[in-house]
């Protein structure tokens, strides 16, 4: 099978879509596929042997005008694309992902032509721009790993004022996500939790919406012996993420023992953002320890073996990679039983705590009820990663993947033919 997956950014630290992409395209091609990757910057590192298709962004949002306006080539923005992405950027728009998808439909028919591809997997933009590709002849398949409507309410609910909504609807690309989504071959997601935010959000019926999990590297992301423990408890994600819960992570140290320590990992920490707003409201200046640069993934892995326990307080996660990877690390985690964490952490409680979200107390108890036995934390750490092993493995997604893409050719072909 010839296929094209596009991602809007495909970088693995650009967030979990990277991540997805990369592996995706990695196991594919192992299978005997063809895998040509559609990408704007920042740019994925791919196996070799997958092709790598470059499709230009401007980068022009939080930019300032002049500084959107290469010095050594002046006339660069002067396209009618290029314009219509600063113009709207000024307003607070977010355009990355309608215009990577209408860059790519305007060379699509060329590009079809010369490789001929059997089907076009979308990571998430939901362009205009599929709608124009689709139309051409080669089904679209798009993953959606949550609503971006779930990312616009957490933060309505930090700050519900009329010019905090009118940003944030502006920001996100809700209007254009909702009309292409259904018009699609075919939505897939990633947890049963995120098929029933689909449902809810895109009025897409979840029995036509298949669940493909995401994996996990286990030959990667596994326990590290040689690291010294630093903290007892682990963060890892972006904090400035509001549906990221760390306002009760925090508040929930605060209740604990003062021996009990803390280590967040986000290599995007601003000055003054939660995590040193948070510190200083709660007291807990000598109890965290940051790391805010950018790391590799060897580094992250390291990162991971330095703790006892993960804290994944998220308020919904479509998947939620910090808890799988934690998992394959070793370490037992304690999240919020919210979204797709019950999926991926279990519900039996021998891999980790689930805890009502935002109750910070709740919380507290259960960090304090799997630290003080470091014996039952080390168990609840190797039931987790065989759980991983066992269910979590990029190689079964791609595969049933392919499934799904058989299916919606083989819909399309009787749909040709009866034509």
């Amino acid at each position: 099978m010839r296929i094209a997956l596009l991602t809007y950014r495909g970088n693995m630290f650009c967030g979990g879509q990277g991540i997805y992409a990369a592996y995706l395209a990695r196991e594919w091609k192992r299978a005997g596929h063809d895998v040509h990757v559609f990408s704007g910057p920042p740019h994925p590192e791919l196996d070799e042997g997958i092709t790598l298709h470059e499709i230009p962004n401007d980068n022009v949002f939080g930019r300032t005008t002049a500084e959107s306006f290469d010095p050594q080539k002046p006339f660069s923005m002067l396209k009618p694309m290029s314009l219509w992405e600063l113009g709207v950027s000024r307003f607070g728009v977010f355009p990355e992902m309608q215009t990577f998808g209408l860059r790519l439909m305007r060379r699509w028919g060329e590009l079809q032509r010369r490789y001929r591809f059997d089907v076009v997997f979308d990571n998430q933009s939901l362009s205009w721009g599929l709608l124009g590709i689709q139309a051409m002849g080669v089904p679209v398949v798009s993953v959606i790993h949550h609503p971006l409507h779930i990312d616009r309410e957490a933060d309505f609910a930090i700050d519900p004022s009329l010019r905090k909504r009118i940003s944030r609807t502006l920001y996100f690309p809700l209007l254009m996500q909702e009309t292409v989504a259904p018009r699609l071959a075919r939505i897939v997601t990633v947890s049963e939790a995120s098929r029933a935010a689909i449902e809810r959000y895109f009025r897409i019926p979840e029995k036509e919406i298949p669940v493909v999990y995401n994996g996990t590297d286990t030959t990667i992301f596994k326990p590290v012996r040689h690291v010294a423990r630093e903290a007892d408890l682990l963060f890892v994600g972006r904090t400035e993420d509001r549906k990221k819960g760390i306002g009760t992570m925090f508040e929930a140290l605060s209740m604990l023992p003062e021996h009990v320590t803390l280590k967040i990992v986000d290599g995007r920490i601003p000055d003054h953002g939660l995590v040193p707003r948070l510190t200083r409201r709660f007291g807990l200046g000598e109890r965290i320890r940051v790391v805010d640069r950018m790391l590799t993934v060897p580094e992250l892995v390291e990162q991971y073996s330095t703790a006892r326990v993960a804290l994944v307080p998220s308020f919904f996660e479509g998947f939620g990679f910090p808890a799988s990877e934690a998992m394959a690390c070793g370490l037992a985690v304690i999240a919020n039983a919210a979204g797709a964490l019950p999926e991926v952490v279990g519900t039996d409680g021998r891999t980790g705590r689930l805890v009502p979200q935002r109750n910070a107390r709740a919380m507290a108890d259960a960090m304090w009820e799997t630290l003080r036995d470091p014996e039952e934390t080390e168990r609840m750490g190797r039931a987790a990663r065989a759980r991983v092993e066992r269910i979590f493995q990029w190689d079964q997604a791609a595969a049933r993947m392919v499934e799904v893409f058989e299916e919606v050719i083989h819909a399309a072909d009787r749909r040709s033919r009866a034509a």
